[in-house]
């Protein structure tokens, strides 16, 4: 798939900055980070054994290599779907920065909006994970905003400009712990957000009548951790058996309606990999209530020796592969990168004449099918039926016509006439599945534009569409700036400034620097111990650290 506008898009961002083109081909030149100094340093992406590698060397500790592709002609066709970056935000807090990532807040040379933020609500935690690094256990200091410090971040997204971020997640450690958990879900819905998320373990919500107050306070979406349907999985991850806590928790949230869930399956190569057909199957036939899965590349912190990484390393490419080996549905060529919708928000943007939310994050960053779910429980693969590639190309060139027309008014109705005959012609109802025709299929598409967020028993929508995919996030060791520089997942903070996801997580860390500056003082930690049962052994753990 080619297309002009592969090669282009705006200049330059909002507030001025040139935003370079990425590189594509092999081999190509980039920024990343040492793993061990963090200090930027000069990397390669090469072609080696049919797989894409990362290599850079710093001077003071040496070199390092790490697969970032595990196919090599994927990595090369995912880079045919690109159709322009976004262009940042029109308030950033740093106006002249210095190079990314070293300024982040968003910074004027960042070239994505918002579309989804994260505020984690505490770094406390109701599990001990072996996998996990993002809790007061291992920290040995707690971050707990508290609600007005969550109103200030939840306000900086909503003022973002031209587009106010639409969706919020709440993330942690366990978020559900925060003592006013609820007021802040019904905060977030008062401000506007039209997608409200919890990422959980979910074990409040195995809790009675947990599940029914998050749906009262306006919770739309419960991104599930979900890693296996195996106990001995569970005690490996999360160092305990799961499943029945699991599965309580999942019924609750099914009884008490207006929510759906999106299994959230962290992947070990060796550990859990196997599940990853029973998990889609899993998603498959409970496709009344889940709406995806999202599976989670195991993201690797800390020293760790290339033989270790390697054998552990797991890629977007083994994903796909994997759903197709075992599952025989949902084929690897038929995933796309996130950046395919761009088409459609460009569209949707000229056709309203303001900017929407646009997932312009980069090409690399993420892969995902969809699957329409017939009658009788049989998955079918969007790709089997829609001429996908065909579609954006039209899309792409509708939109291009439209934002250079001299006479919008007729154009824009031009525009919806060709997007309606685009659609029809690269429907194929032979190859679709069982009960959808193309009037089914034009609600069921823009349901997934946004229009009706609520998953309800009983499935009161046009069809029922499943997400498989994975947004693999960065580590230090395969950390690539051009990524960075275009990701769409922010994390808020209490001092305003907003980060992006793999700058806040991994390379320069800013969560670490977060959440030290914000966290609790021992006469906090002394209080919510008493007020909220905060573990004493944790409580000597931080105090002793405060100290």
């Amino acid at each position: 798939m080619t297309n002009k506008r592969n090669q282009g898009g705006p200049a330059t961002t909002h507030a001025g900055f040139p935003l370079p083109e990425p590189k594509r081909g092999l081999p190509k030149k980039t920024t990343s980070v040492c793993p061990t100094c963090r200090r930027l340093i000069p990397a390669e992406v090469i072609e080696r054994d049919g797989k894409a590698w990362m290599i850079k060397t710093c001077p003071d500790h040496g070199r390092f290599e790490d697969i970032v592709y595990a196919d090599v002609d994927v990595y090369r066709r995912v880079e045919s779907f690109r159709f322009g970056d976004g262009k940042g935000v029109a308030n950033p807090v740093e106006k002249n920065p210095g190079p990314c990532p070293t300024a982040c807040g968003l910074c004027a040379r960042h070239g994505s909006h918002t579309a989804l933020a994260n505020i984690d609500l505490t770094n406390r935690c109701n599990l001990n994970c072996p996998v996990c690094f993002a809790n007061a256990n291992a920290a040995g200091y707690l971050y707990e905003p508290d609600f007005e410090q969550v109103r200030g971040m939840l306000q900086r997204f909503r003022d973002l400009e031209p587009v106010p971020c639409p969706c919020i997640q709440f993330a942690g450690g366990e978020p559900t712990l925060h003592p006013r958990f609820f007021e802040i879900v019904a905060l977030a819905r008062d401000l506007g957000f039209s997608a409200i998320q919890v990422a959980t373990n979910g074990l409040k919500f195995a809790e009675p009548g947990f599940a029914e107050r998050c749906r009262e306070a306006g919770l739309n979406s419960v991104y599930f951790q979900f890693d296996a349907l195996d106990d001995g999985t569970y005690r490996k991850l999360r160092g305990r058996p799961l499943v029945e806590t699991k599965m309580k928790a999942f019924e609750a949230i099914r009884r008490a309606g207006g929510m759906n869930v999106i299994l959230v399956p962290t992947i070990l190569k060796g550990e859990n990999d196997h599940e990853i057909g029973p998990l889609t199957r899993f998603a498959v036939e409970n496709v009344d209530l889940v709406t995806g899965v999202s599976f989670q590349p195991v993201v690797i912190t800390g020293r760790i020796s290339r033989e270790r990484r390697l054998a552990i390393r797991f890629t977007l490419t083994d994903l796909a592969k994997e759903v197709e080996r075992q599952t025989g549905f949902a084929r690897a060529d038929g995933w796309e990168p996130l950046s395919v919708l761009v088409p459609l928000s460009r569209l949707g943007s000229a056709i309203r004449g303001e900017e929407m939310v646009a997932y312009t994050a980069h090409h690399h960053c993420s892969m995902a099918t969809y699957l329409f779910v017939d009658d009788e429980g049989t998955p079918v693969q969007i790709n089997e039926f829609i001429d996908v590639e065909n579609l954006l190309r039209d899309m792409d060139r509708i939109a291009s016509d439209l934002e250079s027309s001299r006479f919008k008014f007729l154009t824009k109705s031009l525009s919806k006439l060709k997007v309606l005959r685009s659609l029809e012609k690269n429907f194929h109802a032979e190859r679709a599945p069982k009960g959808l025709d193309f009037q089914r299929f034009l609600q069921a598409v823009e349901e997934l534009m946004g229009s009706k967020r609520d998953r309800k028993p009983g499935r009161e929508y046009a069809f029922r569409t499943l997400m498989v995919g994975a947004m693999h996030f960065m580590d230090s060791y395969n950390f690539d700036v051009e990524r960075v520089q275009r990701c769409i997942v922010h994390y808020g903070a209490p001092d305003g400034r907003i980060y992006p996801f793999c700058a806040y997580n991994s390379g320069p860390t800013y969560r670490e620097k977060i959440e030290r500056a914000f966290a609790h003082s021992p006469e906090s930690v002394q209080r919510i111990a008493e007020e909220e049962g905060f573990p004493k052994e944790l409580r000597r753990l931080v105090e002793s650290r405060s100290t």
